[in-house]
């Protein structure tokens, strides 16, 4: 199963840019990520470290929650560390999409020097 007629127009021309996989077992595919060396890290409104604290250099693969239920336990339990996006004011949570560009950007950002 691909990315639906919606998702592709919510995408705004990322989905014929961007890679993705489509993966049927996400803890056989966590665990196959961490064999190649590739570092996961989780997104929980509970972690004592930001994504602004956080190491995020080498391979990385940033694991994200549902929205308004976060990571399920066991998802959580496989990642190699956990990070949170600082809130402030009123704003208690984002939704999936603006916390994956959060993280994507700050990942990136640090990638290419701070700039």
């Amino acid at each position: 199963m691909g990315l639906t007629t919606a998702a592709i127009k919510v995408a705004s021309g990322a989905a014929e840019s961007v890679p993705y996989i489509v993966v049927t077992n996400l803890a056989r595919t966590m665990r196959d990520l961490k064999d190649r060396n590739i570092w996961l890290t989780g997104t929980d409104d509970s972690a004592e470290q930001t994504i602004y604290e956080a190491k995020l250099d080498g391979a990385i693969g940033l694991v994200m929650g549902a929205e308004g239920e976060g990571l399920r336990r066991l998802t959580r339990d496989s990642c190699d560390h956990l990070v949170s996006i600082p809130m402030m004011g009123s704003v208690a949570s984002l939704n999936v999409s603006v916390a994956s560009g959060v993280c994507l950007f700050e990942a990136r950002r640090r990638r290419l020097g701070g700039r």
